[in-house]
């Protein structure tokens, strides 16, 4: 089955065995997660599905350089970097 389901203010595309990277979960690895926030099911929408997953790990993406520049001044430039905490996870069930 295909599901599109909600989480971090994201939608996801998944079947089961699909692995994805979403943004960071309470849980710890190896332990279980339901989303029950799910739009579609089988390209029909539904209000009563969910998505199993399985923790994998969590991490850190590769840092982002945000480069803040006032032209003509030189007291303005500033350089800062980024990296977003993320949990790789991988579907192991969706309920209709």
């Amino acid at each position: 089955m295909k599901a599109v389901f909600k989480t971090g203010g994201k939608q996801y595309y998944a079947e089961e065995g699909t692995v994805l990277y979403v943004e960071k979960l309470p849980q710890a690895e190896g332990e279980t997660v339901k989303f029950d926030d799910v739009l579609f099911v089988d390209g029909m929408p539904s209000t009563k599905g969910s998505v199993e997953a399985k923790v994998l790990k969590h991490g850190k993406n590769r840092k982002l350089k945000i480069f803040k520049y006032v032209n003509k001044n030189n007291k303005h430039r500033k350089t800062q970097g980024h990296r977003q905490p993320y949990t790789k996870i991988e579907i192991t069930k969706v309920v209709k």
